[in-house]
């Protein structure tokens, strides 16, 4: 990868566009404005963590035949047992009152990938043939902050069909080292000579 390539991905602008976008723009921008950013934040990944471990909560939120009224009340009682600020507290709410319940997890990643570009972190994901150690994921890290300069979160997870190798995707760049490319790439130059 040149160093044209790297300083490229490391200034890319965060551009956000459909619904989850405009929503989590509102509410990175309402946040921002009372400087409680870090705090909506966190809230926001708690709530995406509830909605995660409880499938009976992210069914209910996607269910079509269940009204946005009782949807709004289920969400407002969520909050409340969750002691979320207000900010948040309304947020669910209009979020609920319009009908976009089953965006919300969605709206929240937006607002994360906005909060983390506001701050200066990179989102990277690796795919690899086996699972990454820890040591692994460690120098991983390392070496994607030298090379885009910011401090960047790595997800992973494991793909078998790669073979071997792995492929990362830093902002909307992948760098893809696995032995199924390779061997795609072998193969295709083979069909070319022959």
């Amino acid at each position: 990868m040149s160093s044209e390539q790297i300083l490229n991905i490391a200034s890319e602008s965060l551009v956000m566009s459909g619904l989850a976008g405009r929503y989590a723009t509102a509410i990175f921008d309402l946040a921002k404005e009372a400087k409680k950013l870090d705090k909506v934040a966190k809230e926001l990944n708690s709530l995406k963590a509830i909605l995660a471990e409880s499938a009976e909560l992210k069914d209910f939120t996607m269910s079509p035949i269940i009204s946005a009224e009782l949807k709004s009340k289920a969400m407002a009682a969520v909050v409340a047992k969750a002691k979320f600020s207000d900010l948040v507290a309304h947020f669910v709410g209009v979020v609920a009152a319009n009908g976009r319940l089953d965006r919300l997890s969605n709206i929240i990643s937006e607002f994360l990938s906005i909060h983390d570009h506001h701050k200066g972190i990179m989102n990277a994901h690796v795919a690899s043939a086996h699972a990454l150690t820890k040591a692994q994921m460690t120098a991983l890290k390392s070496k994607l902050k030298s090379l885009v300069g910011k401090d960047v979160n790595l997800e992973a997870d494991t793909d078998e069909s790669l073979l071997g190798g792995m492929v990362v995707r830093i902002g909307s760049k992948m760098i893809d080292t696995s032995l199924k490319t390779k061997l795609a790439n072998l193969e295709e130059s083979m069909k070319e000579v022959g």
